[in-house]
């Protein structure tokens, strides 16, 4: 997924590209006959083959285990060489299939093939190791979550144990690379906002990275959890092993980040706050948001579509102040609400948690209705574990694709009695939860007919839309009547609204970052340190935030379209159904495939 290739190292959301060091890096050449050239389902599967041994940490997410020792470095003149060539050598195999020959079902799936290979090759004409990693994503982030134990590492066996010993001895190597892309990137003035790098240099010096107590640092978890059929001189060999290694490879490489971005790079870095500053920075800009989008929507387009989108949603938000008899300006209700005692009802986690069930349970008889294709995971509402909810956010947590393992929604509750539901319970739990994350990704997951690439595939712009989408249909589901609920509803829609303003408005240069955090609270009820994390996301990551908005709008505006289009023939069921039976796809693409959906309902 472009430009998060070069500086994301595991999330699904933020799809790696992770590449192997060059000392252990063997070029895997695909040898398949012409019949199977011709074929785009051998394509498709000889492709993901390959973009596996290319993007280990991703294999490690999804739990192949075949690459869990390697640590990807996708930052490397070398190895970048190396991933342009192999998304050329499958755009030349595309060339051989016969589309129009294809079924609708196998045009998608050349369709998604064919931009997702034009897009990452797309990316390096705008050199995007210049910028290794950010504030808010990049393996020296993921590393420590891998590291403690915690994320999608296992460590179940002794192999597993040795696995990421040896990824960690390769991590100083994949921090000496991003030091000396940083430096060229301060030679040819691509430089990150001064303000940005400030809250780098506090990450790599962070205690729980850099401490020498070996029991304090992070990387310290897979020996404080060992399997129960692990022995005592296995464990302390392990632990000795692991010691030297965190105090050999970890330490060092942050501290050495950490005095390098604060001794060298600070100095350098800009004082502006968007990319139209950097050189070629608009034409960066408008990759980003098309990339992030699927579209080729331009910035001054989604700058008009945002404040529309904004206008609106205040227009609204103002009704439901009229509801609750607040006299005072739309700035003062966001402000009086927080701290409304109306929007606190509750003083327990248990209580929290039994209103999210009873969300279950009064939209499951309408689920019925609006969907015929439901997934076999299971599902469950779950309390982010204490150790780590005072700085969690509500999240959703795929179940595996056999089903056997649910997907969870998590709801971090550190005080019960200052949980506001104006930040949006009901439709959190609709975006968040079902129908959303847990509908569109065990869908896909569960779905064996598509290929690797799409099951466990990922576009933000129709996957985050799509959750947002189900934020809509909350009346609908007889949602949103309590006037609290709806105004949580509305705030998070104008929290995807403001994106569209504020992220072109920052990266063309018609707002600046005060200006930005403003704005926010002018339509947002977040407080400053919230709202200043925002925008600082917006600025480390251009394009992103504003994909929700755009893929959601596209999945309302086919909907009423085909509403129109189809008349009593239109059937809400079969449109969602539609809409989740292949996949994240592009935009584009999803529009096609819908339209000759349309033409099949007449």
């Amino acid at each position: 997924m472009n430009f998060k290739r070069i500086i994301s190292a595991t999330t699904l959301s933020l799809c790696t590209a992770s590449l192997l060091i060059s000392c252990n890096y063997k070029e895997t050449t695909t040898t398949v006959s012409t019949t199977q050239i011709a074929s785009i389902d051998s394509i498709a599967a000889n492709y993901y083959e390959e973009y596996l041994s290319f993007y280990p940490l991703e294999a490690t997410s999804q739990g192949d285990s075949r690459f869990n020792n390697q640590l990807p470095i996708s930052i490397s003149k070398e190895f970048i060489d190396k991933e342009i060539a192999f998304l050329s050598r499958f755009q030349e195999q595309l060339k051989n299939v016969d589309y129009e020959s294809l079924s609708n079902d196998k045009k998608v799936i050349y369709d998604v093939l064919k931009y997702k290979l034009e897009n990452e090759k797309a990316q390096f004409e705008y050199n995007p190791q210049l910028i290794p990693f950010t504030q808010f994503v990049g393996l020296p982030l993921d590393f420590p979550l891998l590291g403690s134990g915690e994320g999608s590492q296992p460590f179940k066996t002794v192999k597993d144990y040795e696995n990421w010993l040896e990824r960690m001895s390769k991590f100083p190597l994949w921090m000496d690379a991003a030091i000396a892309n940083f430096r060229e990137g301060m030679d040819k003035n691509v430089v990150l906002p001064k303000v940005l790098v400030g809250k780098m240099i506090t990450q790599m010096t962070a205690s729980e990275l850099v401490s020498a107590d070996f029991s304090k640092n992070i990387f310290s978890g897979p020996t404080k959890k060992f399997p129960a059929d692990f022995d005592a001189a296995t464990k302390a060999d392990l632990t000795a092993k692991y010691k030297e290694a965190v105090t050999i490879n970890i330490i060092p490489a942050y501290k050495k980040m950490g005095n390098f971005l604060s001794s060298e790079y600070l100095e350098k870095a800009r004082t502006t706050d968007g990319y139209n500053s950097l050189p070629s920075g608009q034409k960066i800009y408008s990759y980003h948001v098309q990339s992030w989008t699927t579209t080729d929507l331009d910035a001054e387009e989604i700058l008009h579509l945002g404040k529309q989108e904004v206008e609106r949603i205040r227009a609204e938000m103002s009704e439901v102040q009229k509801s609750l008899g607040f006299n005072g300006t739309l700035e003062e209700f966001l402000t009086h609400i927080k701290s409304d005692k109306g929007a606190m009802p509750y003083q327990t986690s248990e209580q929290i948690l039994k209103g999210f069930n009873d969300i279950l349970l009064k939209i499951s008889p309408k689920l019925q209705t609006m969907f015929s294709v439901t997934p076999k995971t299971p599902f469950e509402i779950r309390q982010t574990e204490k150790f780590r909810e005072a700085t969690a956010s509500a999240q959703y947590v795929q179940g595996t694709p056999d089903a056997k393992r649910p997907g969870i929604f998590y709801m971090p509750i550190p005080d019960p009695s200052t949980f506001n539901i104006t930040s949006g319970m009901e439709s959190l739990f609709l975006h968040e939860a079902i129908p959303g994350h847990h509908y569109q990704v065990s869908l896909q997951q569960e779905n064996e007919s598509l290929p690797k690439f799409m099951r466990f595939g990922w576009f933000g712009a129709y996957g985050e839309g799509w959750a947002l989408y189900c934020e809509s249909l909350g009346a609908e589901f007889g949602l949103y009547t309590d006037p609290y609920q709806k105004m949580g509803a509305l705030s998070d829609e104008m929290l995807r609204a403001v994106r569209l303003v504020i992220d072109p408005a920052l990266h063309t240069g018609k707002m600046n970052r005060e200006e930005a955090i403003q704005y926010f609270l002018n339509n947002v009820a977040y407080d400053k340190a919230s709202a200043t994390a925002e925008v600082e996301r917006y600025m480390a990551m251009p394009g992103q935030a504003v994909s929700y908005k755009i893929g959601a709008l596209k999945i309302k505006d086919l909907r009423t379209k085909y509403q129109k289009q189809l008349g009593s023939k239109f059937n809400i069921a079969s449109f969602h159904d539609e809409i989740l039976s292949q996949g994240c796809l592009p935009l584009g693409v999803l529009e096609r495939k819908m339209a000759q959906w349309a033409e099949s309902q007449k």
